[in-house]
Formats: C-alpha cells, sequence, structure tokens
C-alpha cells in the first residue's frame, strides 16, 4: 500500500507537470475576463502574500455578491486554480466573486495538517514552525479583506478546493462551521478521520471524485461520502468514471457547471447566521 508520502508526492509532481505544460490554464488570458492579481502584507508572516480575484463585469456595490473561496493543490498556485475551466465562465455568467489565496505557500495545507510543519511534503527547512498555522490564517486574512472591499453576501459565500485544498475544504469548515454556506471538495486529499463531520453536518456538499484517481485513494472518499450519507446530510457525491486526479477536475468544465449549481441552491442556515464567526479584521492591503 502506498504510504500518505509517496502519495503526497505524487500529488505534487502531478499537479505541477500538468499545470506547467498546459499554456491554456497557466498563460492565457481568462474568458470572459482576467483573474487579477494583488497582494497584501502579512503582518504575522512579514511579507507580501498573493492571491487572486475575479470580479463579474455585473458587479454592483449596491447589491449583496455571492462569494467562492477557492484552495488550489499541493504545489500549485492562486493563478493555477483560478484558472480551471469553467470557473471564470461561470462566475461571470452568475455574477459570482472568486478569490484564490494562496494558503500562505504552496504546502500549508490550510492548517488541515497541523499547524506546524511536521509530516511528508508538508514543509521545508526554509519554511516558518507555524507553517500550517500561517497557511489558515492567510486564507481568513484574505476572505476579510474582500469582505471589507466588496459587497459580500455574507449567507452565500462558498468554500472550494482541490486535492490539498479539497482537504483545507473541509479543515476550514470545521474551524468556521457557521461562515459557509456550502462546500465543494474536489477530489480532496483527506485521511480517514471522517468523525469530523459531525461539527459541519449541516453543511451542504457537493464531493466530486475520479474512480480512476491515482494520487488520493477513492475509497477514502467514498467513506466520507458514506459517513454523510448516515448523518443525513444535505450532500452530493458525484463519482467521475475513468476521472484521474488533475484533469477530471481542472480541464472539466461541465462539473464546474454543476458545482455552481449546487451553490445556486443553497444559502446559510438561518441558525447559522446568529453569531457566525467572522473573518479576521484585514490587515492593510498592499500592492
Amino acid at each position: 500500500m502506498q504510504t500518505i508520502a509517496a502519495r503526497c508526492h505524487q500529488i505534487a509532481l502531478c499537479l505541477a507537470a500538468f499545470l506547467l505544460a498546459d499554456a491554456s490554464l497557466t498563460a492565457a488570458p481568462q474568458q470572459p475576463g482576467r483573474a487579477e492579481k494583488r497582494t497584501y502584507f502579512f503582518e504575522d508572516a512579514k511579507q507580501d502574500i498573493e492571491y487572486r480575484l475575479y470580479v463579474p463585469k455585473s458587479y454592483d456595490k449596491e447589491k449583496a455578491t455571492p462569494l467562492i473561496v477557492l484552495l488550489h493543490g499541493l504545489g500549485s498556485t492562486p493563478h493555477q486554480v483560478i484558472g480551471y475551466q469553467g470557473i471564470t465562465t461561470e462566475a461571470e455568467k452568475r455574477g459570482y466573486i472568486v478569490v484564490a489565496p494562496y494558503g500562505y505557500n504552496s504546502r500549508g495545507w490550510y492548517g488541515s495538517r497541523g499547524e506546524g510543519k511536521e509530516g511528508p511534503f508538508f514543509g521545508t527547512r526554509s519554511d516558518p514552525d507555524n507553517l500550517g498555522a500561517l497557511s489558515q490564517k492567510d486564507v481568513m486574512n484574505v476572505l476579510g479583506i474582500v469582505e471589507k472591499e466588496f459587497h459580500v453576501d455574507a449567507d452565500r459565500v462558498y468554500l472550494m478546493g482541490h486535492s490539498m485544498g479539497g482537504a483545507g475544504t473541509i479543515h476550514l469548515a470545521t474551524e468556521f462551521p457557521d461562515r459557509w454556506a456550502a462546500l465543494a471538495p474536489l477530489a480532496p486529499a483527506l485521511d480517514d478521520k471522517t468523525s469530523r463531520l459531525e461539527k459541519i453536518r449541516h453543511l451542504p456538499v457537493q464531493l466530486v471524485m475520479g474512480d480512476q484517481d491515482r494520487m488520493v485513494p477513492v475509497a477514502v472518499v467514498r467513506k466520507w461520502a458514506e459517513e454523510m450519507k448516515r448523518l443525513k446530510m444535505d450532500y452530493r457525491y458525484e463519482e467521475i468514471p475513468g476521472g484521474d486526479h488533475v484533469t477530471a477536475i481542472a480541464r472539466n468544465a461541465e462539473m464546474i457547471t454543476k458545482v455552481f449549481d449546487f451553490f445556486d441552491s443553497k444559502k446559510r442556515a438561518a441558525k447559522a447566521t446568529k453569531g457566525a464567526d467572522k473573518a479576521p479584521e484585514p490587515q492593510p492591503v498592499g500592492k
């Protein structure tokens, strides 16, 4: 059986090779608009951190606008994940803002593997000892920045992520269970600790997985789907026939359309709006 270290290594190499080779995801202008590169000064890290932001042409500051927080995979970047086929097209069509934080760097795991950097393909010698904590906080900082700048519908903030970002989606949902309207973990690099779903059983989930994924064991993700069923959660599990770990997600506009359809039908539960966790006060925007 593959070790976690081996799987993480394969995920990183596969994502990096695919995204660097496919110019349509990394170089071509976004259609129908273009995602904007931004940075802010992350005080805890003492450095500027990049994120990508897409605002639809229909944005009206007088109207509350839905927002998707989009998390990239291991070894990937905000620029690459926001370029997945269908993301900005659907956002433009339906009037969504999309923001893709870095999570401090390409291997922070958004806090899903702990606050430090211990473990295979989690951190390097040059990374800070609190890499996981910084990764989580960066996401929430960026969320706060966007909510302060734009008129975001607080009851329609969605969380979506691929691979490492899928694990981050589940983790951040459990950390801030009343912040989100719905979740979409795509080929999530999860462990078998499905008990975490108890804390977010009120959240709608669109779970997507390829049945030929060689990076993340499909059997593990099926266990999460089974637990969602047992808990009687509002969930949909799509298992893509012949789907691998990367192209079935990054080059699958039809699947992304289904995710947006799911989000369109979900708003934050009324009971969650009372005393909901708020994103940290955003730090000063940099460049």
